[in-house]
């Protein structure tokens, strides 16, 4: 699908969309719990869809009802899947239902797309390895088996927070204690506290001891409750980025006090308007190329702890960098840094390519809204936000959509 953003000005109020990251969360510790939970106020993108599958495929019961699903869990130690869980193309599923297939001691087989399966998995590899369950991965399938049973664990802090979520679904169900040891530094430690906010709205026991431990008691159940996704700082940094560049936006629907890493954007992109900084983002990469495209329009920034970019649904770093050549911006990417540096910001005279990521297509969009231009493969945003272009439009910005290139 082709998207052509008409050049103006935004003007208005947009509701924030539903977490995905809570929503995968409170969805799963549902398909955990053995009685019945409602999740409300959930958005179904694709991630989410692909989460659901799962639970499903597991044997829970998800009915969905308008923004609600009610759930009916499972006891993953005693049920198999009935079939492949189809992860799509989210990281997300795939990382937080891999210890879950290791409580069983059968034989569980996950898929997924090429990109997806080409993303990292090492963690989980070398935990198998070592506790002598196998694990088979090819291009399109990961095929686990073994029974976790809890323990100590260590993890690098410099990878996914994911592998670290994935194991806290798990470990409260094993047969003993365990512990998780995070060897330093740690990134992405908001996601972690969202886990354990998920896990303990359930009823699971699950701690930090201290800055790089967690613990974890075993033998226990996961509560039924009903719980209520909460708006996406993530999603609407999107929108808030429009206000930075000067259009009269309010974000509504966030909850203050949220524990969401991406909240940071708030002070980010004050600023990115207000000089030139040098910025960390290891602990919120996912705003990475939001907060490029707002340096760009603006005054340029230098972004550190940007290397796991690269293992996104694109390499953002040089998709970003890519893209903004197209708007007059120098970007110069490292290892672990990019450079964006702001010249004579200016209007496409090409279409824009989307990278099949809907985190590029969408800040490329907010650009677009100040020189109007065209993305193909726009159609990206359904991973995770399948209404955007409706709700820039409520904006008043005109969007025009042509479907025969998808």
């Amino acid at each position: 699908m082709n998207v052509t953003i008409q050049k103006g000005r935004a003007c208005g109020t947009v509701s924030a969309p539903p977490s995905k990251s809570m929503a995968h969360r409170l969805l799963i510790c549902a398909g955990l719990s053995p009685s019945v939970s409602h999740i409300n106020n959930v958005d179904f993108n694709e991630d989410i869809l692909a989460t659901i599958d799962c639970l499903r495929a597991f044997g829970a019961e998800c009915t969905i009802q308008g923004d609600v699903v009610t759930v009916k869990g499972i006891d993953p130690r005693k049920s198999v899947p009935s079939e492949v869980l189809n992860c799509r193309e989210s990281g997300s599923t795939l990382r937080f239902f891999i210890p879950l297939s290791l409580l069983s001691g059968k034989k569980v087989t996950l898929i997924g797309t090429e990109k997806l399966l080409s993303r990292p998995l090492n963690v989980y590899e070398k935990l198998c390895a070592e506790y002598g369950f196998s694990f088979v991965q090819d291009s399109r399938t990961v095929e686990v088996s073994g029974c976790l049973s809890g323990g100590c664990f260590s993890v690098p802090g410099d990878i996914s927070s994911q592998f670290i979520t994935g194991l806290l679904f798990a470990l409260p169900l094993a047969g003993k204690d365990s512990v998780i040891k995070i060897a330093p530094p740690l990134e992405s430690r908001g996601y972690i506290d969202l886990t354990l906010q998920s896990l303990h709205t359930f009823g699971i026991r699950a701690d930090w001891l201290d800055a790089f431990t967690l613990e974890i008691p075993g033998n226990q159940t996961y509560a039924a409750v009903d719980a209520t996704v909460e708006g996406d700082y993530s999603g609407a940094a999107f929108f808030a980025a429009l206000r930075a560049l000067g259009n009269d936006v309010t974000v509504a629907g966030l909850r203050e006090n949220s524990l969401q890493g991406d909240k940071v954007y708030e002070d980010y992109f004050e600023k990115l308007c207000n000089g030139t900084p040098t910025l960390h983002i290891a602990d919120c990469p996912d705003l990475g190329p939001i907060l490029f495209a707002v340096a760009a329009a603006k005054n340029g920034a230098v972004f550190t702890g940007t290397r796991r970019l690269k293992i996104k649904e694109s390499d953002r770093a040089a998709a970003m960098a890519e893209e903004l050549a197209a708007f007059g911006t120098e970007v110069i990417v490292e290892d672990d840094t990019v450079k964006v540096i702001a010249k004579d910001f200016h209007a496409p005279t090409a279409a824009l390519k989307g990278h099949n990521d809907h985190r590029i297509v969408m800040s490329i969009s907010v650009l677009l809204t100040r020189t109007g231009g065209t993305i193909k493969g726009a159609q990206a945003v359904r991973k995770s936000f399948p209404d955007f272009f409706d709700r820039l439009a409520s904006l008043g910005i005109e969007v025009l959509f042509d479907e025969t290139n998808e």
